[in-house]
């Protein structure tokens, strides 16, 4: 069974502080670029740059990034071939930018490296940063976010689940006991 963390409106609260945070650490809103990791990542990062409009009015672009080529569970490695990279998978060029790569959740950090491995493919940024709405812990990567909507102390047998209303029909963090 499911125990809700947040719902949709404790989300959105978290979301508009991240977003403060992001303009106080960047110092403004310039060269910034937001990567949104598939799925939800993506969703979240429209909303980061749809709040960062409204507070600031500048339009900060938001690029969808598919790491399931990078990932290193999901695939055996063969180090004769090259990890082939989608031309089409930025629609915006983040060489000197500084990136703000957007996750729903951060646990052992697998899917950050995988994020990383993949943009280093496709430009040079400036700068990287890290958001994730919820930071569960289990780190088996040296890989620490700098802007947390929520930290969620976990077992290894639960299950983080995030939910967005643009993609599922319904918005809450629930966590689950498996």
């Amino acid at each position: 069974m499911a125990h809700e963390i947040l719902d949709g409106s404790s989300m959105q609260r978290a979301l508009t502080r991240i977003t403060y945070e992001i303009i106080e650490q960047n110092k403004g809103v310039d060269n910034l670029v937001f990567v949104g990791i598939k799925t939800r990542g993506v969703y979240l990062a429209k909303r980061l740059a749809k709040r960062l409009n409204q507070l600031e009015d500048v339009e900060v672009p938001v690029a969808a990034l598919d790491i399931s080529l990078y990932r290193d569970d999901r695939h055996a490695p063969d180090n004769h071939q090259e990890p082939t990279v989608k031309t089409d998978q930025l629609n915006i060029d983040i060489t000197d930018k500084h990136v703000i790569l957007v996750d729903d959740v951060l646990f052992t950090g697998r899917t950050v490296r995988a994020a990383l491995d993949a943009l280093m493919d496709l430009g040079r940024p400036k700068r990287i940063s890290l958001a994730v709405l919820v930071d569960r812990g289990h780190r088996e990567l040296p890989i620490r976010p700098d802007f947390v909507g929520k930290n969620i102390p976990t077992a290894m047998n639960e299950t983080v689940h995030v939910a967005v209303e643009e993609y599922d029909g319904h918005e809450d963090v629930t966590i689950e006991h498996n």
